[in-house]
């Protein structure tokens, strides 16, 4: 009898644009790993499904991007504390039994990221100050949080959405309104892009930022493409900066680790692998 092979891959709907097979790829090769990372476009209505097929096929676990994010917690029959307070889960393990336990990686991936690219970087240096109240704000804001940040101001396009996460979130969150989105950079120790702004093919990012302190640490989390208009206009104010590529490494490394037995490390080859340099 011959050991199986363990398989993991990507599920979302697309899902040929995902670097996340390019990225385990690396791993697998640099370790010399039995395994196979596989991109699988999956439609919502078949999601549950797919699911609860993919470990009797050999399926080790899986990580799932938009638009499965919350339907995979939902599905989920094991979910770490992280991932009900972010309400989304971006990877999965599945046990032996066929229980699909559910975590959320993004905030760790986004505090790690942090951590590596702006040295002596802390969460607790000073007020951060976050756009956009989606998925990803709120995975950043409970790592921030986590990581002792002592305020965090917020602006959302749809206010509504910042209210909603301050009333989740607790005090710490105090919430601006859009058009007045520039004066929450005054003070700001770290300040973070988490909108499509700037992305490849969406809207430019235009927001002044005149009062953002040369002290601060500015990160987009969009990686297409690496250096955004928010972080060359930071640059420019003599902020250091993080793109967004980091954070998508690191949130990979709790879950390569759980599905093949290694925890990988993040440095510049896997950088350069991702990147097709």
């Amino acid at each position: 009898m011959t050991d199986k092979i363990p398989l993991a891959g990507v599920i979302g709907s697309p899902v040929a644009h995902s670097l996340s097979p390019r990225l385990h790829g690396h791993w697998l090769a640099t370790y010399g790993l039995k395994g196979h990372y596989i991109p699988m476009d999956v439609a919502p209505e078949d999601l549950e499904q797919v699911l609860r097929t993919l470990p009797r096929m050999g399926f080790v676990g899986v990580n799932v991007t938009i638009p499965h994010k919350e339907a995979a917690l939902a599905l989920a029959d094991l979910v770490t504390d992280r991932a009900a307070l972010i309400g989304a889960a971006n990877t999965l393990i599945f046990n032996e039994d066929g229980r699909i336990h559910a975590d959320c990686t993004d905030g760790y991936g986004f505090i790690a990221n942090m951590r590596q690219n702006a040295s002596g970087w802390s969460a607790a240096d000073g007020p951060a100050a976050i756009l956009g109240a989606g998925g990803a704000a709120r995975a950043v804001i409970s790592a921030m949080l986590d990581a002792g940040a002592p305020e965090i101001r917020i602006a959302n396009r749809t206010r509504a959405r910042a209210d909603a996460l301050r009333a989740e979130f607790g005090p710490r969150l105090v919430v601006h309104d859009w058009g007045m989105a520039g004066l929450m950079f005054e003070g700001a120790r770290t300040v973070v892009n988490t909108t499509s702004l700037g992305m490849v093919g969406k809207t430019e990012f235009t927001l002044s930022l005149d009062r953002l302190e040369p002290e601060a640490v500015a990160t987009d989390i969009v990686y297409a493409p690496l250096r955004t208009g928010f972080l060359q206009a930071a640059e420019a104010r003599g902020c250091r900066t993080v793109d967004g590529l980091g954070m998508l490494l690191h949130q990979a490394a709790p879950g390569f680790e759980r599905w093949f037995g290694q925890r990988p490390v993040v440095d510049q080859a896997l950088r350069d692998a991702v990147l097709g340099q």
